[in-house]
């Protein structure tokens, strides 16, 4: 295999708080890893070192020479007035260079290295560069390209991000947490997508189907050190705890060894010979081992949820609407005592408000809500990661409770229950302002729980949270005893921890499913596949008049190809005017009546023409 990357003995740092220590790897051609470490362990200053963004204390890092390498970054920025189309030339990669440098050519009187430049554009594909562009950002469900990035959701800014990165076809791919704000169908995509051909891969991800499915080795970073596993997630977890037991049985025979040294060292006068001088310094080696944390997975976090009635609560013939948007149709449900839920449906269709609806954060339009007396709830949100940046960990979580009831007359104090959730003592006692994006997502959740709730309602809990924070919050849900409703796009976390789902399909359509993710995932393909034969003659029918080769497109086909282009600009334009008028608030009611009835003809004729354009790209695409 051909060698792309190569890290040796790396080092970083930040002043007294030490990442990683002389760490080594190699990415290769074909090579998928993904690297695994708890927040705060450095993963994102890793992957910034990669790119080129951040500075590092030792060590060498080596390219292949001419590697193309694309990198999303976790929260990916763009100047807010640039457009969607736009951003995906605003980041100077290889190919935006050389169509810049070929219109600087074109401008230039006698055209010089025009020769040199054609060879160049059509080795790069860079003629394809924005149908490229438009292809995948409408696979990735981003059809407006005239947009502006200010007006856009952190979940479609992450969108256009990966479009960019995608569209470039990178030999080398580094990816800090790709699947964070996609739903489930995106994610999906992007899954069949990295899976196609042979481009290589570092990735850092939550997401532990995702990870199983696309990679094929995993690096972990764990006390400063790399460790490296030639296989997928399902063979690191196996291979870990063979680690990790490795590690506790050379620990405890340390800390036995240790104990006798200790003795010795303590008997002996200050005065020692050549053995004694040597086995001092075996004994300061020892004490390094025996010093080390021991790794307890056994250690379980019952903890007694205060009581919890037999009424939960009860929605009857709730309606929601933002315009023509249903979000709520008439929607009614009995909330059962211990019942855990699950949330799922792609972004727009009104997972969050319903929640907020839940919690008394929104109004419902119509219909009514009846919460039981006895509920209290315990609500993570996506906007309410709020801190003062002056305060110490162990205070933030002290002013809640000092202690937190695992009943049977057992108590663990706010510190241990910080060190369940992987705060280790010093980190306690450090400030908030020092923490990681992902160690302030831990705390927050420690403060969520640290309340005792007997009704947990987490909206998107996994984004952000490493998969070892996210395996003690698993474990946390399983045993307590109280009532769960989770929205999320973590397939894996959802099958660990969830009953049945409300599957929110758009427009105020909402189904229950009695099963996990990967049951109704499987019914989905059983239903698609069903559908699929049942269609089979009339699609036999299709193919036999059409060419299966792949082919250039018809003059006719080119002309509508162009044409289509013009007539979607023009169909956004229009509906960009149209919102605009719809917010400005100057419209009588006949034109607010009339406008407000074109809309949803507009989008339709705008996703017709779309998907037809879409249809006759994938021609020559």
């Amino acid at each position: 295999m051909t060698p792309y990357l190569q890290v040796e003995n790396l080092t970083k740092s930040f002043g007294d708080l030490v990442l990683f220590n002389g760490i080594s790897f190699g990415i290769a051609e074909g090579q998928r890893i993904g690297l695994i470490a708890k927040n705060g362990s450095g993963k994102t200053t890793l992957l910034n070192i990669l790119a080129g963004k951040e500075g590092y204390d030792e060590g060498k890092i080596t390219f292949r020479r001419d590697l193309r390498v694309g990198y999303l970054e976790q929260s990916p920025k763009y100047p807010e007035e640039l457009t969607v189309l736009e951003a995906c030339f605003y980041h100077g990669n290889s190919t935006v260079e050389l169509i810049k440098e070929y219109e600087r050519c074109m401008e230039t009187p006698g055209n010089p290295g025009m020769d040199e430049l054609l060879v160049r554009m059509e080795h790069e594909k860079a003629w394809d560069y924005e149908r490229r562009a438009k292809r995948i950002l409408s696979q990735l469900k981003i059809r407006d390209f005239s947009q502006k990035i200010g007006h856009l959701s952190g979940g479609q800014l992450k969108r256009v991000a990966l479009a960019n990165i995608l569209i470039t076809e990178p030999d080398l791919l580094i990816l800090d947490e790709p699947t964070n704000h996609l739903d489930l169908d995106m994610t999906e995509w992007l899954e069949e997508y990295l899976n196609r051909g042979s481009l290589s891969l570092l990735m850092v991800t939550h997401d532990r189907y995702f990870l199983d499915r696309v990679c094929s080795e995993i690096i972990e970073i764990d006390n400063r050190q790399l460790y490296s596993y030639k296989g997928n997630y399902s063979y690191y977890l196996e291979k870990r705890q063979e680690r990790i037991e490795a590690t506790n049985a050379e620990i405890a025979r340390a800390n036995n060894l240790y104990r006798t040294e200790l003795e010795w060292m303590r008997r002996m006068p200050q005065a020692r010979g050549h053995k004694a001088r040597y086995r001092e310094e075996a004994f300061y080696e020892l004490e390094k081992v025996a010093k080390q944390r021991t790794y307890d997975a056994n250690v379980k976090l019952d903890v007694k949820a205060s009581y919890i009635g037999s009424k939960i609560f009860e929605s009857d013939h709730l309606c929601k609407h933002f315009g023509d948007l249903k979000i709520l149709d008439d929607f009614s449900y009995i909330f059962a005592r211990y019942e855990k839920m699950g949330i799922v449906g792609n972004n727009g269709t009104g997972k969050s408000t319903f929640i907020k609806i839940l919690m008394g954060l929104e109004k419902p339009d119509s219909g009514t809500l009846d919460i039981g007396e006895t509920v209290r709830f315990g609500y993570y949100s996506q906007e309410g990661l709020q801190f003062n940046e002056q305060m110490k960990v162990i205070d933030v979580i002290t002013d809640i409770a000092e202690v937190i009831e695992l009943g049977n007359g057992k108590r663990l104090t706010a510190s241990q229950f910080l060190q369940h959730f992987l705060f280790t003592p010093e980190t306690q006692h450090s400030y908030v302002y020092k923490l990681s994006g992902g160690e302030r997502r831990r705390l927050y959740l420690c403060t969520v729980l640290m309340r005792n709730p007997n009704f947990l309602v987490l909206d998107e809990p996994t984004n952000d949270l490493d998969i070892v924070t996210l395996q003690v919050l698993e474990e946390y849900l399983q045993n307590f005893k109280g009532c769960v409703i989770v929205v999320s796009h973590d397939r894996y976390f959802m099958d660990k921890v969830v009953d049945h789902l409300l599957v929110f399909k758009g427009q105020g359509d909402i189904r229950d499913f009695p099963g996990n993710y990967s049951d109704y995932r499987d019914w989905k393909l059983a239903k698609a596949e069903h559908e699929k034969e049942a269609a089979k003659p009339k699609e036999e029918k299709t193919q036999r008049v059409r060419l299966n080769d792949k082919r250039r497109m018809t003059f006719k086909e080119r002309k509508e190809f162009e044409q289509l282009e013009k007539e979607i600009a023009a169909l956004e334009e229009e509906k960009k005017q149209i919102e605009e008028a719809l917010c400005s608030g100057t419209l009588s009611v006949d034109e607010l009546t009339e406008k407000s009835k074109r809309l949803p003809l507009l989008n339709d004729e705008l996703d017709e023409k779309t998907m037809r354009w879409l249809e006759l790209s994938e021609i020559e695409g």
